[in-house]
């Protein structure tokens, strides 16, 4: 699903919900895949360079976040 950044934000912001995990950018094949924050059971991932299509713009980037979620991790850090 595709949701703007500044809209996610600010939806957010008016649940008031705690971070849990402060932002930081996510890696893959040695290049930054994104950018993660983690709420308290909410966790928001950006993909760059993707917009809504992240399979056909970045499937690499894509399939990290995939098998992170599968494993119940975040996306790598480093």
């Amino acid at each position: 699903m595709y949701i703007l950044i500044t809209t996610t934000r600010y939806a957010v912001n008016k649940l008031r919900i705690s971070v849990k995990t402060p932002w930081y950018p996510w890696y893959t094949q040695g290049h930054v895949g994104g950018y993660v924050v983690g709420y308290e059971n909410l966790t928001s991932v950006t993909v760059r360079g993707a917009g809504h299509l992240v399979p056909r713009y970045q499937p690499a980037r894509g399939l990290a976040i995939f098998s992170s979620f599968l494993e119940g991790k975040l996306p790598p850090s480093s």
